[in-house]
């Protein structure tokens, strides 16, 4: 994106807070989504013929705070596959020829004679990321998002039974592994999947997994917590017993793998929130109803809110053991 210097003054929307990445591909999927549910434009313009009118905020005009910083996460577009709401918001930029000034991102009018202020641009910009959000390929992205949502349920539903039928009584282990805040500033999400890829070497040489018997590992992306990992570990309750203390051993060995810039929850820690669900801890082979309320516990791991908004070109979210 070259820079047009023809806007000399700096604006609102150029005061620079620096996003981390999963923050920014949150905040285009905030927008997109507002664009879906609001029939309004980014701002309204009064005057517009004159071009010295008044500037007046709509509905949507917040979600473009930071633009220029959802503009550039694209910079390095040939490493990632986005969802659809990314996808949307990208292929609109490149559809108007979005090109940076120091008022804020610009493109030129629909005769290519002169460039629009911002926040025409942003008007324009609204206009055609609604028209994809209509188009066939943005509904059949989201399809085949949610179907996918559904078949990993079935996987891990299929996977958690073969594990459970193995021995009489499973030790089920459920932690959460996060980023401290101060860290997820320059994180990139590749470095999730390096991590991950640790803890899964990690399995064939700690003693810390002596007697595991199955495992579920799921890269997520949240709302407040950013990147993060949900992980499940299966071991044979005749040899495991103290579920709540294996915990606790994975949690540490994930923060000394990470370098204490990493954190974990442990879900077994504290199993009276889970009321008459409990799917952690000592379940036995034959308890019907326990095992029902491990497959919620498990399918937990795998549900369509949390799922990556980009992931690097290949990469596999879900990691589940062999059977």
């Amino acid at each position: 994106m070259k820079t047009i210097t023809r806007y000399a003054t700096m604006t609102h929307h150029n005061a620079y807070t620096h996003f981390s990445q999963s923050e920014i591909a949150i905040q285009i999927e905030r927008l997109v989504k507002a664009i879906e549910q609001y029939d309004t434009p980014a701002f309204r313009l009064k005057g517009a013929q004159s071009g010295r009118g008044k500037i007046a905020r709509t509905m949507l005009s917040r979600y473009f705070d930071g633009i220029q910083q959802m503009i550039d996460l694209f910079s390095d577009r040939s490493r990632y596959s986005y969802s659809e709401h990314l996808q949307a918001f990208w292929d609109a930029c490149r559809h108007i020829g979005l090109e940076r000034s120091p008022a804020g991102p610009v493109c030129l009018n629909e005769e290519r004679t002169a460039y629009l202020d911002y926040h025409r641009s942003m008007n324009l910009l609204v206009v055609k990321i609604r028209q994809m959000t209509r188009e066939k390929w943005y509904r059949r992205k989201k399809d085949d998002r949610r179907y996918q949502a559904r078949k990993q349920e079935d996987r891990v539903t299929d996977y958690t039974d073969a594990v459970l039928d193995r021995y009489a009584r499973t030790v089920v282990v459920r932690v959460n592994l996060y980023y401290h805040l101060m860290s997820q500033a320059r994180q990139h999400v590749e470095s999730v999947f390096n991590d991950l890829d640790r803890l899964v070497y990690e399995r064939e040489r700690n003693p810390i997994f002596k007697h595991e018997i199955g495992y579920i590992c799921s890269v997520e992306q949240g709302q407040d917590r950013g990147y993060h990992i949900h992980a499940a570990f299966f071991f044979n309750g005749s040899e495991v017993c103290r579920d709540i203390y294996k915990a606790r051993q994975i949690g540490e060995l994930w923060e000394g793998m990470t370098r204490g810039v990493g954190y974990f929850d442990s879900c077994n820690q504290d199993k009276g929130r889970y009321g008459n669900r409990l799917g952690i801890g000592v379940i036995f082979r034959n308890d019907r109803e326990a095992r029902s309320h491990v497959h919620y516990a498990m399918r937990y791991l795998v549900k369509d809110d949390q799922q990556l908004r980009l992931k690097p070109l290949g990469a596999r979210c879900l990691r589940i053991g062999c059977k």
